[in-house]
């Protein structure tokens, strides 16, 4: 049986994504088609245990790790751990209304899926980020090991704890996100900018609010700091 409360909260997300013309839905027949399609799609014999998977959304990228067999760990937003322990349930492939809420409430989980899953009918790169990455890879075994050794509930942050930093951190042995850094930066440029420095330090406040504080950050210790580095 469902969660009542999860029902309740997944009935606002979608009228409030209805107002804003934005169609985010549990994934319908024809989606279903379209997955099943692509379930054939591609072929892992070209992928190593190990191997850091990438795969550019419309807004984002994503990225994995291969595990073997058909199978790749990664980190998804999800509110559906927070209602039910039914690892059945939790195990479907994560909707739109689901990670969204994940992002709001800052949960995820390192699962593993099947790569077709992982990817959504995406294009994969494999070990695309080893030539910008400024640490060597470390050997497929261990990555892969640091990737299942992670699997489970883990908190969220759009800005320190994301997909990213979970391949890097298996992949490199460093937490980095290329994304994030880039994001910042374009938050400071606004920010740096004196026409509209009202208009950007809330702008930039309310990123670090809404995307996530880093883990044991109060906001009296991030406000003082982040106006320092506004006037920098």
């Amino acid at each position: 049986m469902k969660n009542p409360m999860y029902e309740v909260a997944s009935l606002l997300l979608e009228k409030l994504l209805l107002l804003a013309n934005l169609k985010l839905c549990s994934v319908g027949p024809g989606a279903a088609e379209e997955e099943e399609k692509h379930a054939s799609y591609y072929d892992t014999t070209y992928f190593k245990r190990g191997d850091l998977l990438e795969v550019h959304r419309t807004l984002f990228v994503h990225f994995g790790i291969y595990l073997g067999d058909n199978r790749v760990a990664h980190l998804m937003p999800d509110i559906l751990p927070a209602f039910t322990d039914d690892q059945r349930q939790i195990q479907q492939v994560v909707t739109n209304k689901r990670l969204i809420l994940g992002v709001l409430a800052r949960m995820a989980s390192i699962r593993v899926d099947m790569v077709e899953d992982f990817a959504y009918g995406g294009s994969i790169l494999v070990n695309h980020m080893d030539e910008a990455f400024p640490n060597q890879a470390l050997c497929e075994e261990e990555v892969a090991r640091r990737a299942e050794k992670l699997v489970g509930a883990t908190a969220y942050s759009l800005l320190w704890n994301n997909c990213e930093h979970f391949v890097t951190y298996c992949r490199y042995g460093s937490a980095v996100s290329f994304q994030t850094d880039k994001f910042c930066e374009t938050v400071k440029m606004i920010i740096r900018d004196q026409r509209s420095v009202l208009a950007s330090a809330l702008l930039g406040l309310a990123s670090i609010i809404c995307l996530g504080l880093a883990p044991s950050t109060t906001l009296p210790t991030i406000i003082i700091p982040f106006f320092l580095w506004m006037a920098g």
